[in-house]
């Protein structure tokens, strides 16, 4: 099909454009930045963000609310001048998707003529302060935050849209990170592309948006990170730090370059400056002040680069050079590097391993790491990969994973350790890793020796294939072993395993990591059992039927109105049909919160007559204060007496009244529950394996 005059005109005048902007960038930042600017820019369609924008309807103006509190924790300050429907834009997305903290907020009126001051008074629950004389955005801004009463401070431009959650999120992160200063938003244009996730500044004071033009899913820019700086068009920091610093300094009136300075002085208290990208604000850059640095009140963004650089000119000596190109590798030298390779992100709801994987990250985040994580399935985990990015873990998906070699080949050079999870993992990876990142320590991460748990299922079964299955997966595991720098178990009993079936693999132990929760109900309060485990693992389908069938029947003859609450995704019908013939016994299936049964069910059973590993639903248990009766396998490797911090018994009868005993005795209950809190706090807690994430991840002499 023919293009039309106006399509050419406009293919003309695009190249044109496009290569007088190059020519420009050219003498400015060197060739290299040149070309990656000219290949976003000519790059085709970036895949639309996962979750839709919200952009609020055009329509005549009539008044409506606004959130509003008398005792705020978060103030908003918007600072306007002229360009009201911009303001109505940004007021009616707050209003549309209020935001679930407290929150005031508060428009600045620096001297508009427009519509704005018949609008703004008409808004409900909206404080509207009109300044005197226009001084420009600074003072706008130090005005407005002077007549605040939250906690914190956000300020937000009025040429925003800011999405759903978008202050929740910033909000959260001063909860999680204990050194936050200043977190900015994820700032996208109107059709979705990023703008920018923080912003880089080179040694000579000039700044880069990082991520414009891109996909603003792109894993390079869709997790939490420390930043040079974050745009004032949308950051919030605590009240307290703002006056402290005195809040913008004047000396770069009427704007430009404040929030850069602000960011320097937020880091030179010993504070982080952070981008949340699940905080995001669509912004029509441009609006009040166009993008012609040659005129106009833009032009003091030249001005101001020169006086922020010669205030800040010892710092910005060992910031990137003008002509680099920002990338992983560039931002984050210096800092210790640890890739995780599993199948897909873990998800702490759903299992025992998962709670470790992401306790383990949280140690490595608290040390100081930057984690990525790598699913080799390749999927985007909802909210699980969200949580993740919450935290500041980099994690890589399709479409932005094409495969996992590819990938390695452009970005195994930077890690200092490789975690691989699993050992058909590791047996897939490990040539890669040989192959592009050879300067990387190795790590093995069995979760739990699996041919451990397969023998013994086989042994269960009296199964001669699963016996030689089981002998399959102990070569696959033990060959991983040699190639890795270090393996990592989860008990010591597979620790002395290991000392007899390969001795000469160098094995550290990091066990299951647990957050003590606390006593949860007293035993008055208390009611039934519980069971938590998923069904896809065989040792916890064999526990179940095995407890329902033949433990289950002697509890209820002498305790006939307690019930079993069975909680855990992927039971099959033939273990819903063995349930149902057995009054007391509720499948539950997978609970979203199960908090409220560890809190509220007297005792936890752990009937496992197979596996390996340490067992999470017994840490789990314990952490809430919930005494446990369970199998010798169950308690195997987890510092634990008999009788005096669990209850054990490996026959029907023996569980069922060891069961029967201790939900009768409350001084027995109170001795195992206080018992259970203290064996997590000694052995399972994040700070028990503290040194050994030291070692294994961050000591460099091994």
């Amino acid at each position: 099909m023919a293009m039309s005059l106006a399509e050419i005109r406009y293919l003309i005048n695009r190249l044109t454009g496009l290569a007088r902007r190059s020519l420009a960038s050219l003498r400015t930042r060197g060739w290299r930045a040149t070309w990656q600017r000219i290949r976003v820019h000519t790059q085709r369609a970036v895949p639309a963000p996962r979750k839709p924008l919200y952009l609020p309807p055009a329509q005549p103006f009539a008044p409506f609310a606004v959130p509003t509190s008398d005792t705020p924790d978060v103030s908003i300050v918007i600072p306007v001048y002229n360009h009201g429907d911009h303001t109505l834009a940004c007021l009616r997305a707050l209003a549309a998707h209020p935001p679930s903290v407290a929150c005031e907020i508060l428009v600045v009126d620096d001297g508009s003529s427009d519509a704005t001051v018949q609008w703004m008074p008409q808004i409900n629950g909206l404080s509207y302060e009109v300044r005197e004389h226009n001084g420009g955005f600074i003072e706008a801004c130090n005005d407005g935050v002077s007549r605040t009463r939250g906690r914190y401070v956000v300020l937000l431009n009025n040429d925003t849209v800011p999405q759903p959650g978008w202050l929740e999120a910033l909000l959260d992160t001063f909860a999680t990170v204990a050194d936050a200063g200043l977190v900015g938003s994820q700032l996208l244009y109107p059709d979705g592309r990023l703008q920018e996730s923080g912003g880089v500044i080179f040694s000579d004071g000039s700044g880069w948006s990082y991520g414009r033009f891109e996909a603003a899913d792109d894993p390079r820019f869709a997790s939490l990170r420390d930043v040079d700086y974050c745009s004032g068009a949308a950051l919030m920091l605590p009240r307290a730090l703002w006056q402290q610093l005195g809040g913008f300094d004047t000396r770069y009136k009427p704007a430009y370059y404040e929030d850069t300075d602000l960011a320097f002085r937020v880091r030179a208290q010993g504070l982080r400056v952070l981008v949340q990208p699940a905080s995001r604000v669509i912004h029509d850059e441009g609006t009040s002040n166009g993008t012609d640095t040659g005129s106009g009140v833009k032009a003091y963004q030249v001005r101001n680069q020169g006086i922020f650089a010669a205030r800040w000119a010892a710092e910005l000596a060992s910031h990137p050079k003008v002509g680099d190109v920002p990338s992983p590798a560039l931002l984050l030298r210096g800092r210790r590097q640890v890739l995780i390779l599993d199948e897909e992100v873990p998800r702490p709801e759903r299992d025992s391993g998962s709670l470790r994987q992401v306790n383990l990250i949280r140690l490595l985040l608290q040390g100081g790491a930057h984690v990525v994580f790598v699913p080799t399935r390749r999927e985007h985990g909802g909210v699980a990969t969200e949580a993740l990015q919450r935290m500041g873990v980099e994690v890589w998906y399709a479409p932005f994973l094409d495969g996992v070699a590819g990938w390695l080949r452009s970005h195994g050079t930077r890690f200092n350790v490789v975690m691989m999870v699993r050992h058909h993992v590791a047996n897939e990876c490990l040539p890669l890793l040989e192959r592009y990142a050879p300067q990387a320590r190795t790590v093995f991460d069995t979760v739990d020796l699996h041919y451990l748990r397969e023998r013994r299922g086989a042994e269960v079964a009296g199964d001669a294939g699963l016996r030689r299955n089981a002998e399959r997966t102990r070569a696959s595991e033990l060959a991983v072993m040699d190639r890795c720098d270090i393996t990592v178990l989860v008990s010591a009993a597979e620790r002395e395993q290991l000392q007899a079936d390969a001795p000469q693999v160098r094995v550290e132990l990091i066990s299951n990591l647990h957050e003590v929760a606390g006593t949860g109900a007293p035993f008055a309060q208390r009611h039934d059992l519980v069971f938590v485990g998923g069904f896809r693992h065989p040792p916890n389908l064999d526990a179940m039927e095995w407890f329902i069938g033949d433990v289950f029947p002697h509890i209820r003859a002498a305790l006939p109105q307690v019930r079993l609450h069975c909680i855990g995704a992927g039971a099959p019908d033939t273990l819903l049909d063995l349930a149902a013939t057995q009054p007391g016994v509720v499948m539950h299936g997978f609970v979203e919160d199960i908090v409220p049964y560890m809190d509220g069910a007297r005792i936890a059973i752990a009937p496992l007559r197979f596996g390996a590993g340490v067992k999470g639903k017994i840490n789990l248990s314990m952490a809430h204060g919930q005494p446990v009766v369970g199998t010798t396998c169950a308690v195997e490797g987890m510092h634990l007496r008999a009788g005096q911090d669990v209850l054990v018994a490996d026959d029907a009868t023996g569980f069922a009244d060891a069961v029967v005993r201790l939900y009768q005795d409350p001084v027995l209950w109170q001795q195992l529950a206080a018992a259970g809190l203290a064996n997590v706090a000694e052995h399972f807690s994040l700070d028990a394996a503290s040194a050994t994430v030291q070692r294994v991840f961050f000591d460099q002499s091994m």
